[in-house]
Parts: structure tokens; sequence; C-alpha cells
């Protein structure tokens, strides 16, 4: 469902006369806020990959995608980054010393890598936010995968504003589609042939 489909199905759910296309486009707005901090699913993952230019004072720090939410790893040269205490991270820069990043720590909308590399990558693998529905031709990974659970979200916010007393069932409603959609994200990787149990010890001949 696109945005304005989205609107319309809302809209007629919620039966009343009084809400406008405005306002639903508000509870729809704060139905992605709410999902995008609590839910967390593969085809919300990204990749964001930093070359590394030469530069003899090295890196010491990669901005965030604007789209970041939380970090799933980040790792360079094939190896994780470990996370340090800012003020850990803070002293250990006063060396700069340079080499393959072990450490790191986020600072408002960078994190700082510790020690700093001038050659290579970092790669960063993060929960992204969904797409901003702009247009009422606009979907995104949500509207397609989980169009009740935004209807429903939506729902429940607007009832907040119109002090509708259905606002239990669409609140029990939301958190039934969110759970069923969480879930089934879960169960989509720890089950199937391509999980393997890895051995404790491995012995080569």
């Amino acid at each position: 469902m696109n945005k304005g489909e989205l609107r319309a199905h809302m809209i007629a759910l919620l039966n009343r006369s009084d809400c406008t296309n405005a306002l639903a486009d508000t509870f729809i707005d704060q139905a992605i806020s709410r999902i995008t901090r609590v839910i967390r699913i593969p085809s919300m993952e990204k990749t964001q990959t930093y070359d590394v230019a030469n530069d003899v004072s090295g890196v010491s720090s990669i901005n965030l995608p604007s789209d970041f939410i939380e970090p799933i790893d980040i790792y360079s040269e094939g190896k994780p980054l470990v996370r340090l205490p800012l003020h850990e991270m803070v002293e250990a820069q006063k060396t700069n010393q340079q080499g393959t990043p072990v450490f790191f720590t986020r600072v408002q909308g960078t994190y700082l890598v510790y020690p700093k590399p001038s050659t290579g990558t970092i790669v960063l693998n993060y929960y992204a936010s969904f797409a901003t529905l702009s247009l009422d031709s606009s979907t995104n990974t949500l509207t397609t995968l989980g169009p009740d659970l935004l209807i429903y979200t939506a729902l429940s916010y607007a009832a907040d504003y119109f002090i509708d007393e259905r606002g239990p069932q669409f609140d029990a409603k939301s958190s039934q589609f969110l759970t069923e959609i969480q879930q089934q994200a879960d169960s989509a990787e720890m089950s199937g042939g391509i999980q393997v149990m890895r051995p404790s010890k491995t012995y080569t001949d």
C-alpha cells in the first residue's frame, strides 16, 4: 500500500467525519516514529563502507549515516571493533597511534576510532529508519511489510487525539501485529537449512 491508500483505509476504519487528511498524516508519521523505536527486522539493515583515503595524519572519526538508528556491528579489515567508554577513547587518541582500528566510541553523529587508519576500509552494519512517505504514491519497507501495523498504530494515536473509547482495541491490534512481524523476523534468523552448529573445537590430521 502507498501512503494515500494507507491514509484512506485508516480514515475509513476510524469512521469520523472530523479526521482531515492532514490529521491522518500526522497520526501516520507518529506511528512510523513509534514503530521505528521498537522494531528491529532484517529489512531495516543497511551497510555503510568508509574508504579511508591515504592521509599522513590518519582518520580519527567517521560520520554516521543520516538514517542511522542503532549499530549492529562495525569492523575494519575483517576484524570487529570493540566499544570503549568515551573517557578511555579520549585518552587513547592522545597517543596519535596509527594502524588498523581496534576500538570505537560514539560521539553525537560520529564514531571515533582508534588507532587512526590511513588506508583500508571501515564497515558499519546498522539499523536504518524507514524511508519518508513524502507523497501519496510513496511506499517504504513498512508500508509493504506491515501496513496493518502502521494503520492500527496510527489509529491508536487518532484515538488519543479524539478521546475515542476504541483506543485500547487499536493498541491491542497494533501490539499484535508488531509482535507477529518481530517474531517472524526472529524466527527467520534462527531457523532453516542455512543454520549450522559451530563445533567447540577444530581438529586437523
